[in-house]
């Protein structure tokens, strides 16, 4: 039988392709992917031999096709995928796509591209797993040690320049706009084949350093847009991918910043939706210590209000109250003018929206019926998502001060919105205030309310 499998593979002729470009002895490429391996903390012990192997058409286990497919990128100057070195079969090579921060700029755009590519392609890998809290934390880890990227730019490929890029930022903002009003089920397909099609071959192509610096910047945020949108379409293992590629992403861009975005505005709410309160907290500091002098009042509001959202979860009142005091504060501080794009929609409605979140978790019914109103108050009608999940938040504010017809009241309006979205998150927070209800089964309201909801799943 083995015998017979032997004989069945086919010569790997892409690999030795790239092996004859990049004028590589069998020798030195086990020697590259060996030492790359150890960049990635593998004890990879290849040779000559394995070389050869491979080029009989045998395929490396692990994490291997990846680490050979960056050792002949770095070779060549290009990006080279695993698809390229003919090692694209087998699932249990694919499991790990997108997990990784890769320790080189060559290897962070491998690593995003292979994730667009796998995710219109529609792999079950990408949303069958689960998702490992320390595989939000680690790369975060790796984020606040590794050395800035001291050069990007490119000298082979289709040249791309400002225009290129202004038009994947007008691209991103138009979709976030969509996002917003409609929910990400209609938008996150839109989203991947974008990236998949055109930031791709951008990455690939040829720029300068400012240019270069940009490109990743905007493909750093329309990733984590993608990522945020994974979760919003019940999909929390992609979007730690996502999550994971933009930091990697906005490193490569030299904007700390938006790195430190990514952790608590991403990643610490991913691990909020997971129930991991710890993983918050540390997300929300490693922002705030990676990015600190490089962001605004603004930011720093967030990076805090991520942070106390933590706390509120392990039940924190006191941490909680001093946190939460500390983003008011910087909020105060705010000069919009001052204030990148990317973090210009934080504004007084999100922050009240963010304590409403630690108010309810604390039980504190009156401050986070306060809290939520505010947010209603400043959330315009585009932000039909956030409207409705606030108006849920006061309506679970409502639930813990007994106040049970009101809450029936607010809830409805938040499902009236939500027949207008396809979204996973506002579906979510409209089962936990169900949840809510049961012990009040009896109310009248209530028996109104769940018919109400039967007629419009049934309409659904």
């Amino acid at each position: 039988m083995a015998a017979r499998s032997l004989m069945a593979r086919q010569p790997n002729e892409r690999l030795q392709a790239l092996i004859q470009e990049a004028e590589c002895s069998n020798a030195e490429l086990a020697r590259r992917v060996n030492v790359c391996g150890t960049e990635h903390g593998l004890d990879l012990r290849y040779d000559k031999t394995s070389v050869a192997r491979w080029l009989r058409g045998q395929q490396p286990r692990g994490r291997a096709p990846a680490i050979i497919a960056e050792v002949l990128g770095r070779k060549l100057g290009r990006t080279v995928t695993i698809d390229a070195i003919g090692m694209a079969n087998g699932q249990h090579l694919a499991s790990g796509i997108g997990l990784h921060f890769a320790p080189t700029v060559l290897g962070a755009v491998e690593h995003a591209c292979e994730l667009w590519r796998s995710d219109v392609g529609r792999r079950d890998f990408l949303t069958g797993s689960t998702v490992e809290a320390s595989a939000l934390v680690e790369p975060s880890r790796d984020w606040l040690i590794i050395d800035p990227d001291t050069a990007i730019s490119r000298n082979s490929g289709p040249h791309v320049g400002a225009s290129d890029v202004e038009a994947v930022q007008a691209m991103t903002q138009a979709l976030v706009e969509l996002d917003h009003r409609f929910g990400s089920g209609h938008v996150r397909t839109v989203v991947v084949h974008y990236l998949n099609s055109v930031v791709s071959g951008l990455l690939a192509g040829s720029y300068r350093e400012k240019t270069g610096r940009q490109l990743f910047a905007a493909a750093a945020r329309l990733t984590e847009l993608a990522g945020y949108m994974a979760i919003d379409t019940g999909q929390p293992s992609l979007a730690q991918r996502y999550y994971i590629q933009a930091l990697r992403l906005a490193q490569a861009a030299g904007d700390r910043g938006y790195g430190g975005y990514v952790l608590a505005a991403g990643m610490s709410h991913l691990a909020a939706s997971l129930g991991n309160p710890r993983e918050i907290v540390q997300l929300a500091r490693a922002a705030q210590e990676g990015a600190h002098g490089h962001v605004t009042p603004t930011a720093q509001a967030m990076f805090y209000a991520a942070e106390a959202r933590g706390h509120a979860l392990l039940g924190d009142v006191r941490t909680t109250s001093v946190i939460a005091g500390k983003a008011v504060e910087a909020l105060e501080r705010a000069a919009p003018s001052d204030d990148p794009v990317w973090i210009s929609h934080f504004d007084q409605a999100y922050l009240a929206d963010e304590l409403a979140h630690c108010h309810r978790d604390l039980r504190q019914p009156g401050p986070g019926a306060r809290r939520a109103e505010e947010a209603l108050a400043g959330h315009p009608p585009t932000r039909a998502r956030r409207r409705a999940i606030d108006l849920l938040l006061f309506a679970t504010a409502q639930v813990q001060a007994c106040e049970v017809d009101e809450a029936c009241h607010t809830a409805a309006q938040a499902v009236t919105l939500l027949g207008g979205l396809q979204s996973q998150r506002g579906a979510e927070y409209l089962d936990d205030f169900k949840h809510r209800l049961e012990p009040f089964g009896q109310v009248a309201a209530v028996r109104e309310f769940d018919a109400r909801l039967e007629e419009v799943e049934a309409a659904a």
